[in-house]
């Protein structure tokens, strides 16, 4: 009998690095220990100092490692940030015998991404989203059926190469193997999205510190991704502004008394504001503090209605949406999100673990806890670091197989 594998989640995220170790066996995922340390050397997803960024990871990682009692090699890592793109393609091809095959389904993958990509722009995940078999659509897997004709619809992730190359290297920098990168929109959305809500269809919103990550999931398989490059330290930086307060405590005063919804604040609550360069503090009305929120709240779930618009598929939508992510613990998240997207809102806490459950019970590790469960559906055969040749050839290569007969 084999034992329990350890596979490991590394979030890079733009105010905190989270380490969550998961132990596997069978269909179990058992989350064991767990590493938190502020992220310093990014902004807005993308790593702008690589030595402050490899210094956080290794704190992350050695936290992690004390709770779950064990050394961690390799890890799965999430990717966001304004310079992620994805797009839908389509591919066509004539079945060489009377039944498909693997190397048909593989041959028609290929088709479908030779699509021109710009040369600072490499691909970090080939989503297929459903198989047409002589004009039969809906089809998830055609291996085995009768057909002459078939057809592939797919979900393109693309994303700079220096950026990808960057956060590669402060890993391995760190002392760590890279299984994988992962879209952090589609890890979220393994670990807070139930099988019905993806089948049926749903938004994900995963509102991060730097960034928000949209994604569009219908029939069990993602539509539509965004990366929105606004986030929670936006918010701080307008409550550092209204308030007249140094960003350190501008953000625990958003943490401790933010809400979204001012008129959910009584009028007679009030909050203690450190006074800058010596002055006093000051005592104002916490109603201030939402009036300063609730329009950047607004305009960010505006921008992300109008990119829903923009995808055309509202229509896909059926059991609303879910947010997720560290900022999205501000008090009345959901009632300002749901008038705006015209949608059922509800908040996505990890689902489908065991362990440490109340921990990770926080829409903070979502994204943490879905770089586990990813990396336990989806094991890699090896693993790579920056000095190879090309990392995301060998992604692709290693994901399905698809350029196996081409020379």
């Amino acid at each position: 009998m084999q034992g329990p594998e350890l596979i490991v989640g590394l979030d890079i995220g733009t105010t905190k690095i989270c380490t969550v170790v998961g132990e596997v066996s069978g269909t179990e995922t058992n989350i064991i220990g767990i590493g938190t340390h502020p992220s310093v050397g990014l902004r807005k997803g993308v790593v702008v100092n690589i030595e402050s960024t490899v210094e956080s990871i290794k704190k992350a990682v050695e936290e992690a490692e004390l709770m779950a009692g064990c050394e961690i090699s390799s890890v799965y890592v999430g990717i966001a940030g304004g310079h992620i793109i994805g797009f839908n393609s389509h591919g066509i091809i004539a079945v060489k015998g009377s039944e498909i095959t693997q190397h048909d389904v593989d041959r028609v993958i290929d088709a479908a991404r030779a699509v021109a990509i710009p040369m600072d722009r490499e691909v970090i995940h080939v989503l297929p989203q459903e198989f047409i078999v002589d004009d039969q659509p809906g089809i998830q897997n055609p291996v085995g059926m009768d057909g002459v004709r078939l057809e592939t619809k797919i979900h393109i992730v693309t994303g700079a190469v220096a950026s990808a190359h960057n956060i590669v290297k402060c890993v391995n920098r760190a002392g760590l193997d890279v299984c994988d990168i992962i879209l952090e929109s589609l890890a979220s959305g393994e670990s807070v999205l139930t099988r019905e809500e993806k089948d049926l269809g749903t938004v994900l919103l995963d509102l991060g510190g730097g960034t928000t990550d949209l994604a569009i999931f219908h029939r069990n398989n993602i539509r539509h991704t965004f990366v929105l490059a606004l986030g929670g330290n936006n918010l701080t930086n307008d409550v550092s502004i209204g308030l007249r307060a140094p960003m350190a405590e501008a953000e625990k005063i958003k943490k401790k008394y933010g809400s979204c919804l001012s008129s959910l604040i009584s009028g007679d609550e009030t909050i203690e504001v450190p006074g800058m360069g010596g002055h006093k503090p000051r005592k104002l009305s916490r109603q201030i503090l939402g009036e300063i929120l609730e329009p950047r709240m607004e305009e960010m779930f505006t921008l992300l209605k109008r990119e829903i618009e923009r995808s055309g598929m509202e229509n896909l939508i059926t059991s609303g949406a879910v947010v997720t992510g560290g900022s999205a613990l501000l008090e009345g998240v959901t009632d300002i999100a749901e008038p705006i997207l015209d949608l059922p809102v509800r908040l996505g806490k990890p689902l489908g673990i065991s362990g440490l459950v109340d921990v990770v019970n926080n829409p903070m590790y979502a994204t943490g806890v879905g770089l586990v469960l990813f990396g336990a559906r989806n094991r890699p055969e090896t693993k790579f670091r920056i000095r190879d040749s090309n990392i995301f050839n060998r992604i692709i290569n290693r994901m399905k197989r698809w350029v196996q007969d081409i020379i």
